[in-house]
């Protein structure tokens, strides 16, 4: 009985981690407007553990990643967002993070047209 519980244990154990994907891809909203946010969230997502790939796009406010998910998850990425400044859907900048990054970067007060690139 013992056996059967241990390889049990076992086969879920390794069914887990064969559900984790090396190159998995994904995208989430991050808010900016221009190519300065654009070179600030690519680098804080890069900047994660297991962030292989990761481009935003400035009108779309778009990030694209492939990721490894033996690695990290969506919210460490989300978190690195708004560590720099970007609010997700999720997750928001804190006052003071947000008020770190350019004056040309401040989405939250200004509805100008994202495709003009500073």
């Amino acid at each position: 009985m013992k056996k059967i519980i241990i390889s049990s244990v076992l086969m879920l154990m390794s069914a887990i981690t064969l559900a984790q994907e090396k190159n998995k891809k994904l995208t989430m909203e991050v808010d900016g407007k221009c190519d300065m946010c654009k070179m600030r969230i690519e680098k804080a997502a890069l900047g994660v553990k297991g962030v292989k790939y990761a481009l935003w796009d400035i009108p779309s406010h778009q990030l694209s990643l492939i990721i490894d998910e033996r690695k990290t998850d969506p919210m460490k990425i989300k978190t690195a967002m708004v560590q720099v400044g970007h609010d997700t859907k999720e997750l928001k900048a804190t006052e003071e993070a947000y008020n770190s990054v350019h004056p040309c970067c401040k989405y939250r007060e200004d509805n100008t047209d994202d495709s003009k690139q500073h």
